[in-house]
């Protein structure tokens, strides 16, 4: 039964991540075809997300009626500053590549993160490591290539930020696990996470944005040079619902991180890679799948469930250890001291199961 919840646990949070994860890729697919400034838009992003998380805060305070969580400045550069700049840096470095490179070559690039993200893992021993585990993160790395593949351009500017941001991925999702899984933190509410993290976020990513996008902000027609207040409300009103969704991303990711891994979340985010694509292709018609690119799509489906049977069997084998344990400290604790006339007392080694004796004042003499 246990099992059982811990499954539709996790395939509930995976699917509120599916939900807000693809629409809004699917959004600003749409909407950065009229706004071509994906790093000013982020920077938006962090904004409403920092905003939305203060008035949900201040809010479930008044509910609660007791001050939201606020972290120490020692706790706070310790364990936040290192996420927010790891997840600015891939976020920017990933928006950034995008300006040189196809979305193709940028999926099987990105892909790589999978490596990154388990190796970091393994260092600092959030994950054990199993061979099992190392063959499912190269089964689903070399699926996504061939789903990916495509006859495209190769440029090494993209390639060397994308593969940048694929490391960064993997010091970003661990670092973050190894946060928000601190019981004595308090961030087991994501939205105190957010909160939190856009401040530092938006420091680091502006000196990334002002020469990216910078220029072109300023004398585009549909931001600073709009002829009027309507048009620059009409932009305003495009962005929003995606910063809303954006929001709510980052609400879903650490919800998934904390109750699972941070290699959880990398794995199903190859699915809705995988289902991005797809869609992108049925809907779009942008590129006719290859017999490799279907190959592909099998060996990442069966990477990923092959991924879901080794954490539901080591969970199952975890589980029955702790209850194996539990049973036997409480046989223990129940176990009667047995005096005998002697003046001894009888007692049960744990490790033994042997009766030995210890001598003790004999009280009726």
């Amino acid at each position: 039964m246990a099992l059982l919840l811990t499954a539709l646990q996790t395939v509930s949070l995976v699917s509120f991540y599916y939900t807000f994860s693809i629409s809004l890729t699917f959004y600003n697919k749409w909407i950065l075809t009229g706004y071509p400034f994906p790093l000013s838009i982020t920077m938006i992003h962090l904004i409403v997300k920092f905003l939305l998380a203060w008035l949900v805060r201040k809010i479930w305070s008044c509910i609660r009626g007791s001050p939201p969580l606020v972290l120490s400045w020692g706790d706070y550069l310790k364990n936040i500053v290192p996420v927010a700049v790891f997840s600015a840096l891939d976020i920017g470095l990933s928006n950034w590549s995008l300006l040189f490179i196809t979305v193709s070559l940028y999926t099987m690039s990105k892909s790589t993160a999978l490596i990154f993200i388990l190796f970091f893992a393994l260092l600092f021993r959030l994950e054990k490591f199993r061979l099992a585990v190392v063959g499912v993160v190269i089964l689903i790395v070399a699926g996504l290539l061939m789903f990916t593949y495509k006859s495209t351009a190769f440029n090494l500017e993209g390639f060397i930020l994308v593969l940048g941001a694929s490391v960064i991925t993997g010091l970003r999702w661990s670092c973050a696990q190894l946060t928000i899984q601190k019981e004595q933190l308090g961030l087991s509410n994501p939205v105190d996470t957010l909160f939190h993290l856009q401040p530092v976020m938006i420091l680091v990513l502006l000196p990334i944005a002002i020469p990216v996008d910078g220029t072109n902000v300023g004398t585009s027609v549909l931001v600073f040079r709009a002829s009027d207040w309507a048009e620059f409300g009409w932009s305003t009103a495009y962005i929003l619902p995606a910063a809303c969704m954006a929001f709510m991303l980052g609400v879903s990711e650490y919800l998934l991180v904390y109750h699972t891994s941070g290699l959880t979340l990398s794995v199903a985010g190859v699915l809705k890679e995988v289902l991005i694509l797809t869609l992108s292709t049925l809907w779009w018609e942008e590129e006719s799948l290859t017999p490799l690119n279907m190959v592909g799509i099998a060996v990442c489906v069966s990477g990923i469930a092959l991924h879901v049977a080794i954490k539901a069997y080591y969970s199952r084998v975890e589980d029955e250890k702790e209850s194996e344990s539990k049973v036997r400290e409480d046989t223990m604790e129940l176990l009667p001291s047995a005096k005998n006339g002697r003046g001894f007392v009888a007692e049960y080694s744990d490790e033994s199961d042997v009766v030995y004796e210890k001598q003790t004042n004999n009280i009726n003499s």
